[in-house]
C-alpha cells in the first residue's frame, strides 16, 4: 500500500488527490458500478413468477438466486482486496465485468434451477462484487476533500438503477420472455467494463509530471554553475538511486492487511455495522405483505416501495454535501449515528401504523434516513482507516456483512411465519438499528476523551510499518533535493550530512506534533487509530 506501482491502483504518499479532473469520470462510473451491484439483485426478482412456471419451483427457491447474489456481494469481500492488492483494480474490474454479463448470458440457456443458482447467482454475483470494491477504492484514490460529496452521488447509483431496471425488466419480460430478458440484461452487464476500462491509475502519471517538473527546476538552477552543475545533478540522481535501492527491500506485498484490526475505530466501527444489518434490510422486505396485511391494495401497497426510492435519490446527494461541511467531517461519525438513530426510531414509529396514509409518512423518513445510511456508510470507514488500507478494510467489513446478511432477514421471516405479527418485527427491527447508532456514537466518544489524554506517540511508534519508513525516506529526499539546490558545489558527502541533519530535525517535528489527528483529515474515531502513514503525508506533501 502506498507505493509507487502503476498496478497496484492505490496512492502513493507523495501524491495527492486532484478532487476533480478525471474523477469526475471515476465518479460517474462508480454511480454505474454501485447501481449494478445493490439494484441488479432486487431487479432480477421481476423474472420470478416465469421461472416458477418453467422450472416448477416455488418463490422460496428462486428467491435463493437474489440472495446468492448478494451473498456473493458480500463474502467474497477478502478475495477481492486480495487480488486488487495483487493486480490492481482496473483489470479486476474488467474481469468482473466479463462475469457478471457471461453468467446473466449463460443463465438463459438453462435447463433447471440449480444451473440458474451457478450462472446468476454465483457467476453474476462475483463478476458484480469484483466491480464493487474496486470502484470504491478508486473513487478514495481520487477523492479526498469532496470525498463526502463524491461517495453520497456514487451511492445515488442504487436508488436511480433500482428505479429503471425493475420496468425495463418487466418490458424485457413481456416481450422476449425471462431468457431473452437474461440475455439483454447479460449485455447491459459489460458495461461494467467500460466503467472498469476508466479507473486510470493516478498514482504514476502524476508522479511523473512531478519529478519531470522537478528535474527542469533543478537544471535551470544548476546552469549558470557551468561545470559544477553537472556535479550536482550527478549528485542528486546517486542520491535519489541510493534512496531508491535502500527502499526496494522494505517493498513487500501485503495480499490482505490485518493490521486494521489494531486500529480501535475499525472495530467499532465493524461491530457498529453489524448489528446494523441485522435490521436494516428487514422493514423494506416485508414492507409490500405487511400493508397487504393492513387491507391495502396491491398496486398501492408496491408503489411503496417506489416512494423510498425516489426519496432515497435526493437524500444520499444531500447528506454527502452536509458531510462535507468544515464543521460536520471531523464528526461525521456523529452524523451516521444519527442517521442510524433516525432510521431506527422511523421502524418502531412504523410499527403501529394501520392505514395507508401512515405507511406512505413511514416511507418518506424512512427513505431519508436510510439514503443517509447509504452515503455515509464508506465514507465513515475511509475516515477511519485511510484510502491506503481501505481496500483490506472493506474486504473484511463486507464479509462481517455477509454473515448479518444470512441471519437478519431469514430470522425475521421466520418470526413472521410463526408469530402472525409484523409489529414485533418491526420493533426488533429498529431496536437493532438504535443499538448500533447508540453504540457507535457512545464508544466513539469515549475513545476522543481517552485519546485525548493520552501522551504523544514516540518519535518510532512500534507498528508503524513499512509505509512509515518509507514516506519518511521521501521527505529525506526532498529535504536533500533543496540542499543540493542551495549548495551544488559540494561535495556528495557533505550534502548527504547536510541533509541527513534537515531530515532528523523535520523528524523531530512531526514526531512531536503528530500526537493526534489533524481537524481536517477526517478521522473522526480512537485518535490513537490514526496512521502513521497518513500523518507524514499530510504534513510533508
Amino acid at each position: 500500500m502506498g507505493r509507487a506501482d502503476p498496478e497496484e491502483g492505490h496512492l502513493p504518499a507523495p501524491v495527492k488527490p486532484p478532487d476533480g479532473g478525471w474523477g469526475w469520470i471515476v465518479l460517474f462510473g462508480c454511480f454505474v458500478i454501485t447501481g449494478f451491484s445493490y439494484a441488479f439483485p432486487k431487479a432480477v426478482s421481476v423474472y420470478f413468477k416465469e421461472l416458477m412456471k418453467d422450472f416448477h419451483v416455488g418463490y422460496s427457491d428462486t428467491a435463493w438466486i437474489s440472495s446468492i447474489m448478494l451473498a456473493m456481494l458480500y463474502g467474497t469481500g477478502p478475495v477481492c482486496s486480495i487480488m486488487v492488492n495483487q493486480f490492481g483494480c482496473r483489470p479486476v474490474m474488467l474481469i468482473g465485468g466479463l462475469l457478471a454479463s457471461s453468467g446473466m448470458i449463460l443463465a438463459s440457456f438453462t435447463t433447471n434451477i440449480i444451473e440458474l443458482y451457478l450462472t446468476a447467482g454465483v457467476l453474476t454475483g462475483l463478476g458484480m462484487a469484483l466491480n464493487f470494491q474496486p470502484s470504491l477504492i478508486m473513487l478514495g484514490t481520487y477523492f479526498d476533500k469532496r470525498r463526502p460529496l463524491a461517495n453520497g452521488l456514487a451511492a445515488a447509483g442504487s436508488p436511480v438503477f433500482l428505479s429503471s431496471l425493475s420496468p425495463l425488466g418487466q418490458v424485457l419480460l413481456e416481450k422476449f420472455g425471462w431468457r431473452g430478458g437474461f440475455l439483454i440484461m447479460g449485455g447491459l452487464l459489460l458495461n461494467c467494463c467500460t466503467c472498469g476500462a476508466v479507473m486510470r491509475p493516478l498514482d504514476m502519471g502524476m508522479k511523473r509530471k512531478m519529478e519531470k517538473a522537478q528535474d527542469k527546476y533543478e537544471a535551470k538552477e544548476m546552469l549558470p554553475i557551468g561545470g559544477k552543475s553537472e556535479e550536482g545533478i550527478s549528485t542528486t540522481d546517486g542520491t535519489k538511486k541510493s534512496k531508491k535501492a535502500k527502499k526496494k527491500p522494505r517493498k513487500g506485498k501485503k495480499l490482505l492487511d490485518f493490521s486494521i484490526f489494531s486500529n480501535r475505530g475499525f472495530i467499532i466501527y465493524t461491530i457498529s455495522k453489524f448489528i446494523l444489518v441485522l435490521g436494516l434490510f428487514v422493514p423494506p422486505i416485508l414492507l409490500v405483505n405487511y400493508a397487504k396485511d393492513t387491507g391495502v391494495p396491491d398496486t398501492e401497497a408496491a408503489f411503496l416501495l417506489s416512494i423510498i426510492g425516489f426519496i432515497d435519490i435526493f437524500a444520499r446527494p444531500a447528506c454527502g454535501m452536509v458531510a462535507g461541511l468544515k464543521w460536520v467531517r471531523p464528526h461525521v461519525s456523529y452524523l451516521f449515528s444519527f442517521a442510524m438513530l433516525f432510521n431506527g426510531l422511523t421502524d418502531i414509529c412504523s410499527a403501529r401504523a394501520s392505514n395507508y396514509t401512515g405507511l406512505v409518512i413511514f416511507c418518506v423518513f424512512f427513505g431519508i434516513s436510510y439514503g443517509m445510511v447509504g452515503a455515509l456508510q464508506f465514507e465513515v470507514l475511509m475516515a477511519i482507516v485511510g484510502s491506503q488500507k481501505f481496500s483490506s478494510a472493506i474486504g473484511l467489513v463486507l464479509l462481517i456483512e455477509a454473515f448479518a446478511v444470512l441471519i437478519g432477514p431469514p430470522s425475521a421471516g421466520r418470526l413472521v411465519d410463526a408469530l402472525k405479527n409484523y409489529e414485533v418485527i418491526f420493533y426488533l427491527a429498529g431496536s437493532e438499528v438504535v443499538l448500533s447508532a447508540v453504540f457507535l456514537a457512545m464508544a466513539t466518544y469515549c475513545c476522543l476523551n481517552r485519546g485525548k489524554k493520552e501522551p504523544p506517540p514516540e518519535k518510532n511508534p512500534p507498528g508503524g510499518g513499512s509505509d512509515t519508513e518509507e514516506a519518511e525516506s521521501d521527505v529525506q529526499e526532498a529535504e536533500e533535493h533543496s540542499s543540493d539546490n542551495h549548495q551544488p558545489t559540494h561535495n556528495t558527502d557533505n550534502a548527504m550530512v547536510a541533509a541527513s541533519e534537515e531530515a532528523n530535525h523535520v523528524a523531530e517535528e512531526q514526531s512531536g506534533e503528530g500526537g493526534g489527528c489533524p481537524e481536517g483529515d477526517g478521522e473522526v474515531l480512537a485518535q490513537d487509530g490514526c496512521n502513521a502513514d497518513q500523518t507524514v503525508e499530510r504534513d510533508s506533501f
